[in-house]
Formats: C-alpha cells, structure tokens, sequence
C-alpha cells in the first residue's frame, strides 16, 4: 500500500497543495492525512462535489495552479454538470486533477448502492473525455503515475487517479473538532421513533443514520415497512419524503437528516417551506463531522441552521441538544401542523458493532409502498 505522506509529498514536488472534495470512506487516509498537514485555505471541505471543481477552477484562476478534488465515485454526479460546461478543454479549458474513491469496484463486494456506481465509475470519464489512471498499491508504480498525471494537468487537462480499496496505508485524523453534545445520535433517533405514530412513516438519510434506524426497529421486534432507507443518493432524503407528504396527506412524515447531507443540497429546504406540506417534519442530526467517512468536519456547528429554516419559511423552528428537551419537543411537534424543523444536537461517534441493513433497497421500497397504500 502506498503511505498518505507519499502520495501527498509526490503531488507536492510538482508544485500541486491544493484540496477540496467531500471526504470519502477509501479516501479516509489521505482526507486525514491533507487534514492533519495543510492549512485550512488548502484544504476545503465543501458542500458537494460539483462546488468542489467550482472552487477549484477559482483557485486555478487566481493562481494559475492546479488544485486537487477529492470525492467517493457517487459524487461523480453531482460533479459532472462543473466538469462538462466550465472545466473543460471546449469551454474554460482549465485543469484539475480528481481523486475518486472506487467504491462498488467490479469484483469487490460493496453495499447495493455501490454497485451501480462502480460500474460506470470509468464510463461516466470516459464520455466526459477525462483520461484517468488507476491508482497502483506499489509506490514506485505511483509515482510515474502521478508524473503521468501532473504532465496531464500541466497541459491544461482534467486528469482523474481513481482509488481502490486498500491503496493507502491507514492513517487516522488526528485534529479532530470534537463537540461537547452529551446525547448520541442513536440516542435521539431513538427518542424520536418511539414517539411515532402507527401510521407515521420516516425517510431517512444515507449513512450511519438508517443504519441505527434500521437496528432500533430489529431490536424492538419492529418491522422496516414504515421507514424508506436512502442507503444512497446524499442530500436528496427531503425531497423524497417531501414528494411523499404531497400525496400522503393522512400521514405525518418524518424527514431523518444529517448535517452533511442537508448542507450538500440546501436549496431543497426552500422548496419543502414553499409547498408548506402540514404534515412534514425535518429532523437534522447534527454532530457537525461527516461521521460515516472518518469524522472529516462539516460546517454544521459552525453555522445556524435553525435560523436558515426558519428564514427559508419552515412554519416550526426547534434546536435541542439534551435527551429530555428532545422527549419533551416531540409530544409537542406531533401535534403541530408543518412543515416543522428540528435540529437535534449530538455528539461524534457510534457503535462499533452497528450493523447493515438485511434487507435489499427493492425489498425496502416495495414493503414501504405497501405501507403506504394501506
């Protein structure tokens, strides 16, 4: 495997410092790494993928540089509209070298939400015309790949090295931004799904947040028919119940988010308080860190997002950060008409042992379908 400090030393030969993306789980070493050792001006953390070429192509602009995008193989789409209508060679023709963990790599076993990806990973450079190289597990082979890869870029191209499984050795972050919330997330999707309804359903956020959602039901002998598991597709979980809560009228829907998801999209919380569905309830987990990739911090804690939703037109605006104030909001907030926001307040970290969903996505969307017309 190739060290952190290697790959970025090669990059930083060749006069390349720059870094933006959203962290990924194969990229967890390097983003850990990048983190520990650049200054917060180069290494930026963004909203999504496609501001991360955006910011890049700023950065190119002032300086005349290459910057570096890092992003997991599912951000390849939020990417694409930046990478095709103002980075490339027809259009601004300005350079940008991506690193794209491979997730769902064909032959590696990954979670269904991988898969697809992992498979037109490649094809969706190769319409785009970006060349790209995988990254080789042997340093000396790397090294004449990166070389590759700089006298790309130096040719004013957008040149991508796309990262496999187990290419970097482990390097943990060690600046982590630490909160000071005493509640855990589990905690509070607990609190939160004891209170429901029979007929209330959820529609939770990809990452560590189904995954608890997911147990809590197994360990209550509940069934997942009330509960849409959005294992993919970050940022979107709004509007997917939001398109629900249009229909189901009869029903509460409850909109299980995450900080780094809702800030991806945040746009979407503007249409959610301008169709002011009454039976909507948003619920943002913020703990501030991108908690399913390494920990890597968001902007969660650093910004106020209650008060964003309540400008954004959100008929109920709450912020909890206790167990007993989020018991005592519930009883509240059930009855209440919406569309209403809650932020709940958590610490970083969750259990060692959580496990995966057992169920299949299709098997998910048809119990939930069945559910919903009952």
């Amino acid at each position: 495997m190739i060290s952190p400090k290697f790959f970025i030393d090669e990059l930083d030969r060749y006069g390349i410092d720059y870094f933006a993306g959203v962290p990924d789980s194969l990229l967890k070493s390097i983003c850990g790494y990048i983190a520990d050792n650049m200054d917060a001006r180069h290494n930026i953390i963004t909203a999504n993928e496609g501001a991360a070429v955006a910011l890049a192509a700023g950065y190119h602009l002032a300086t005349g540089k290459v910057g570096v995008v890092y992003m997991q193989n599912s951000g390849e789409g939020n990417a694409i509209n930046p990478l095709a209508s103002l980075v490339d060679k027809e259009v601004y023709n300005i350079p940008i070298l991506l690193l794209i963990g491979w997730r769902g790599c064909p032959g590696v076993q990954d979670e269904p939400q991988h898969v697809k990806q992992g498979k037109v990973t490649t094809g969706l450079l190769n319409i785009m015309g970006v060349n790209y190289d995988v990254l080789s597990k042997e340093e000396n082979k790397a090294a004449k790949q990166i070389l590759k890869a700089v006298e790309a870029v130096k040719r004013n191209e957008v040149y991508a090295l796309i990262i496999e499984k187990d290419t970097f050795n482990a390097y943990t972050l060690q600046n982590v931004e630490r909160n000071n919330f005493t509640m855990s997330r589990e905690e509070a999707i607990q609190t939160v799904v004891a209170a429901l309804g029979e007929a209330d359903t959820i529609i939770s956020t990809t990452g560590m947040i189904s995954r608890e959602l997911f147990e809590y039901r197994t360990a209550m002998n509940q069934g997942h028919e009330r509960d849409f598991l959005t294992v993919g597709a970050m940022g979107h979980a709004s509007q997917i119940a939001l398109g629900i809560a249009l229909e189901k009228q009869d029903r509460k829907v409850w909109c299980f988010d995450g900080d780094g998801a809702s800030i991806m999209h945040m746009g979407s919380m503007a249409i959610v308080a301008n169709k002011a569905p009454q039976n909507y309830v948003h619920v943002v987990f913020n703990n501030g860190a991108h908690d399913s990739v390494g920990g890597q911090p968001t902007v969660g804690l650093k910004i106020d997002i209650p008060a964003i939703a309540k400008a954004m037109g959100y008929k109920h605006v709450y912020n909890v950060d206790t167990k007993e104030g989020l018991q005592e909001l519930i009883g509240e907030i059930k009855v209440q008409e919406g569309p209403i926001f809650l932020q709940a307040c958590v610490k970083q970290g969750n259990r060692k042992d959580l496990g995966r969903p057992t169920t299949t996505p299709i098997q998910n969307k048809e119990a939930l379908m069945t559910f919903l017309r009952s």
